[in-house]
């Protein structure tokens, strides 16, 4: 409910009270990035990554469901802003 809301929150409060996020990625700055740039992928990409494994399957689809989310409501909130 809270990615839904907020995805830079949620990924935050995953990132603080979790290891998921860095169990996903090796360094600091590609999440950071993701926070700011892509949030709902980087979120999606840390759910869907498996230990060992790494992103596979259906977690590619969902890692891009989250980009297309990302990118429409960027687009989204251009056109709003721009009219």
């Amino acid at each position: 409910m809270v990615a839904a809301l907020s995805p830079r929150l949620a990924l935050a409060l995953v990132w603080i009270f979790t290891t998921l996020v860095d169990r996903a990625f090796d360094t600091f700055i590609v999440p950071f990035l993701g926070l700011i740039v892509f949030p709902f992928a980087t979120l999606m990409y840390v759910f869907a990554y498996q230990p060992g494994l790494g992103v596979t399957g259906i977690g590619w689809f969902v890692v891009v469901l989250g980009f297309l989310i990302d990118f429409t409501s960027t687009g989204l909130f251009a056109r709003n802003r721009r009219d």
